[in-house]
């Protein structure tokens, strides 16, 4: 698929005009391998113009400089044949077939987009590259064009540069204003795209014609000074660019509040020589621009000289990104020829028998002839590897120069200077992209920074971005009239015409923005039942109203129409139902805990009361008797702890320790079974049988929602629920009676609304209850259209109001005194308390006993073991065995008291008994 019939009329009408024209004398071609004497290159680009005057001088300097390398080329001239555009796309055509009839194996050029669009078609027939300096489309980089070869940089990186810059000062919209050729379109096209990426876009194309006059550009700049943007992206060629800032000073759009970000057009304004003394940078104060960067080098310092000496008399040269990329074209075709010929290919050229085939036509397109093994020689191109002067020359595999990188600068003064650089590799940097190769992205991030700007207006306070484009018309703000719980939302007699918490937020907000904002409010609704947020949303995205604020839910299929501010309260799904007072009984009192609790109080209360009995049996005359009247001390002492009743007195330290530890778990439970039956004595339960979101759902009950509300999209489209059961619901005293009648009687079951409302409706009617938590998350805000920056700052403004108490003090106002029902039970229905609320206690009175008991055990053991000893002894000495062997003596050395196990340990035996049984006797004392 070729060029388009457009290309191919163009084509032909030019080589009927240069047929007549075109060279007798060719370069012979040759089957050898023999250099030729002479190859010839051609230039085509606009002479009179800013890029024009910056590259001629480089390019023929450039011819001269490899002309005179004996290592380049040895033994072959390097020819230069030069064409003059005069920027217009179809003179440009005719030179570039003209430079294509007279046999030249390259072409350097052309400057303009537009052309090299049309002339791409015949490079690529012909097998000759063209090698440009100047036309950046990126859309030239397409397939379409193999034989394109972009020697500056795409349009495509600048567009991301700009897209960084708008992207760092938080613009999210943007004015491109663009000359509507080949060259304005591509790169537009390109910036939508990058915009994109970083959640920006543009507003508005403002598009002008080529060679536009002022007439057309003032046209233009009156319609865009209309919108809200205030930020421009001027992409327009440099020779009639000026024009564009010109006019804009003429119509005061060079003041403080605007920005403007020019491409690399107006820096190459700047840099030429034509241009340092005219009023350029006095039209341009404030002004943002790219120019591609250029690396300072040596080289660069050697040319300037040379440049010098091939302009006019009277005209100093300058040196621009175009003037590098210019002479390294040269060096680029110089290198790819000298490898081409060293791999043993002739400079040849053979008829191309398309057009042989086209016989009687008085074209004579035989002129047009195509290079043989022009594939090859592109492939030497492509494959460069050299340090020029713009930098190191080299292709990616899309074909574009490798490391793009931008310097950005702030006209000012009488100059301008670099606040900044942008590169593919890192981005905004206030750092050279050279420097920054050499080190990895991480340790780059601090620099990711521009530094100040002056702007429009001689300020350096960043420009917002976008005002409003009604020019002194107020914001027509939509506001529901609402028939019930107008708290949030009322209509009123005042110069505002409504009033309400809603309302209230709104003006605050509003009056901490730091601009003013005219608002009138319009009510959106009959008066005769709650209007349609959903329908007030979608006037909004539609620009019937400016904005739209009250008590407005913030919902999925909403946010997909406007956008939303910070939400200024939170609300979500909640359920009420029906409630009465649960009625008392003569067993009441057992309800606070389970049955299951009782039998392990009961269990419990009889375990410590015989641990302590243990503990205190030895030691205590109150825990001794027959066992009669031991079970009834443990008994009564184990009970009467629960009332703090007790009369014995613990004598032993364990006894104490236990009996404490008791005491407090005894307390604990003992405020439980109050609180718990002072609850259940008080509490209310559901009437309707719903338990929750699920047994609702479940259920066949019919639902009650508020009119106007998302709950009915929200329970049809989320929950599954059968319309037919949905019952639509007014005001409170609708919902009261709804649901007084039941779900059987014509009323609902239970109602599904949102929590502020919910909590207003059960103020006034305490015998209703919620059921369960709140379902769904989610908060209430005011629409805007979608991309409105008012949104946005708004947003702020909420956050502040909510940060200095504004926003608590607001909401005490309307809705304060609204809770008149004591009990806020999110469930309803007391549950009984269970072993569960009290095992932590449990355990550690479980650990103390365990304890306890260990060391009154081990003690008895160490008594016991010294007891028995001293009865073996004696018993050696009257002759008789020794008793206290069997279990049955252990539980009798047991309830021994402690006073007389100790009484017999400590006496002392007589004559020979003394002496044996001397050295126990020390050992008698016995352990506390």
């Amino acid at each position: 698929m070729g060029c388009t019939a457009a290309h191919l009329a163009a084509l032909l009408l030019c080589v009927s005009i240069i047929a007549g024209g075109a060279i007798a004398g060719r370069q012979n071609g040759t089957n050898g391998v023999s250099r030729p004497a002479e190859v010839r290159i051609g230039a085509l680009f606009t002479f009179d113009s800013v890029i024009g005057r910056a590259v001629k001088p480089a390019i023929e300097l450039a011819v001269a400089d490899v002309n005179a390398d004996p290592t380049l080329l040895p033994g072959t001239k390097l020819s230069l044949l030069m064409q003059d555009t005069n920027c217009s796309c179809f003179v440009g055509t005719i030179e570039a077939l003209q430079l294509l009839a007279k046999d030249v194996i390259a072409v350097l050029g052309p400057q303009s987009s537009a052309i090299a669009h049309i002339i791409s078609h015949a490079a690529n027939k012909l097998q000759v590259p063209l090698i440009s300096f100047a036309a950046s489309d990126p859309t030239l980089s397409s397939l379409e064009y193999p034989y394109f070869v972009r020697a500056t940089q795409s349009d495509y990186y600048q567009m991301s540069a700009v897209a960084s810059i708008i992207s760092q000062y938080q613009w999210r919209e943007v004015i491109a204003i663009y000359v509507d050729d080949d060259y304005g379109r591509g790169g537009i096209t390109a910036l939508g795209d990058a915009l994109a990426k970083n959640m920006a876009k543009i507003a508005y194309k403002a598009k002008l014609p080529p060679h536009a006059g002022r007439t057309a550009i003032q046209d233009v700049l009156m319609q865009v000074n209309e919108m809200e943007s205030r930020v421009y992206v001027v992409h327009v060629n440099p020779d009639s660019g000026m024009t564009v800032f010109s006019a804009a000073k003429s119509l005061g759009m060079m003041n403080s509040g605007y920005v403007w970000i020019a491409t690399d057009w107006l820096s190459a304004v700047i840099d030429s020589p034509a241009h340092v003394d005219s009023d350029a940078t006095e039209h341009t104060q404030g002004v943002i621009t790219l120019r591609q960067h250029v690396a300072d080098s040596g080289i660069q310092q050697s040319l300037l000289p040379k440049l010098n000496n091939l302009t006019r008399k009277g005209t100093r040269s300058s040196f621009s990104s175009y003037t590098a990329h210019a002479y390294d074209s040269v060096w680029l075709v110089a290198h790819a020829v000298e490898q081409f010929l060293s791999a043993g290919n002739a400079v040849s050229f053979s008829a191309n028998q398309n057009l042989q085939a086209i016989k009687g036509s008085s074209l004579q397109l035989d002129s047009l002839r195509i290079l043989n093994n022009g594939d090859k020689l592109l492939e030497k191109v492509l494959q460069a590897n050299f340090t020029g002067v713009s930098g190191q020359v080299q292709f990616t595999l899309d074909g574009n120069l490798i490391h793009p990188a931008y310097d950005i600068l702030n006209i000012g003064g009488t100059g301008f200077r670099t606040i900044g650089h942008w590169s593919n590799f890192s981005g905004l940097s206030v750092a050279a992209p050279e420097d920054l190769h050499s080190v990895s992205l991480d340790s780059t991030t601090n620099d990711m920074q521009l530094h100040d700007v002056i702007w429009p207006g001689q300020t350096a306070e960043k420009p917002r971005g976008w005002v409003f484009p009604y020019h002194g018309k107020l914001l027509r703000i939509g506001v529901p009239l609402r028939t019930s719980y107008n708290e949030f939302v009322m209509q009123d007699d005042g110069p505002d015409g409504v009033k309400g918490f809603s309302v209230d937020v709104f003006k605050s907000a509003i009056s901490l923005l730091p601009y003013p904002v005219g608002c009138s409010f319009v009510l959106f609704g009959d008066g005769l039942k709650n209007p349609s947020y959903s329908d007030l949303v979608q006037k909004v995205s539609e620009n019937y109203f400016d904005a739209a604020i009250g008590d407005i839910s913030i919902v999925t299929n909403r946010t997909r129409l406007v956008d939303f501010t910070q939400p200024y309260t939170e609300s979500g799904l909640i359920i009420v139902a029906p409630a009465r007072e649960i009625g008392s009984n003569a067993w009441a009192f057992l309800k606070p805990f389970t049955f299951q609790m009782w039998c392990v109080l009961g269990l419990l209360f009889l375990f410590v009361g015989t641990v302590v009995w243990i503990l205190e049996h030895r030691t205590n005359t109150e825990f001794r008797g027959t066992p009669r009247q031991q079970i009834m001390t443990v008994c009564w002492f184990s009970f009467s702890t629960m009332f703090f009743a007790h009369r014995e007195n613990t004598s032993s330290a364990l006894g104490r320790f236990v009996l404490l530890v008791w005491l407090f778990v005894v307390l604990i439970i003992n405020s439980s079974y109050t609180a718990s039956l002072t609850s259940l004595l008080t509490v209310q339960e559901l009437t309707s049988g719903i338990k929750g979101l699920d047994s609702l759902i479940s259920s066949s009950s019919a639902i009650g929602y508020q009119v106007g509300s998302f709950a009915r999209n929200y329970l049809v489209e989320e929950l599954n629920i059968a319309d037919s059961r949905l019952v639509p619901l007014n005001s409170p005293s609708d919902y009261a009676r709804a649901l007084e009648l039941g779900s059987g009687n014509g009323g609902v079951a239970a109602i599904i609304d949102e929590l502020p409302y919910v909590e207003i409706f059960l103020s006034k009617y305490c015998k209703f209850k919620t059921v369960g938590q709140v379902f769904t998350k989610g908060g209430w805000g005011f629409a805007f259209p979608r991309d409105s920056p008012l949104a946005e700052d708004l947003s702020t403004a909420i956050l502040t109001l909510s940060e200095n108490g504004d926003l608590q003090r607001i909401h005490d106002e309307w809705l304060s005194g609204k809770k008149g029902c004591e009990s806020d039970d999110s469930e309803l229905g007391s549950n009984s308390l269970n072993l569960s609320s009290f095992w932590g206690l449990f355990v550690v009175c479980g650990l103390a006993c365990a304890i306890a008991l260990l060391i009154f055990f081990w003690r008895i053991l160490f008594q016991y073991s010294k007891y028995n000893n001293q009865v073996e002894v004696e018993a050696a000495i009257v002759n008789r065995p020794a008793r206290l062997t069997s279990i049955k003596s252990l539980i009798s050395f047991v309830d021994k008291r402690e006073e007389e196990v100790k009484n017999a340990l400590k006496k002392k035996p007589n004559g020979s008994q003394q002496a044996r049984i001397g050295t126990t006797e020390e050992a008698s004392t016995l352990p506390l």
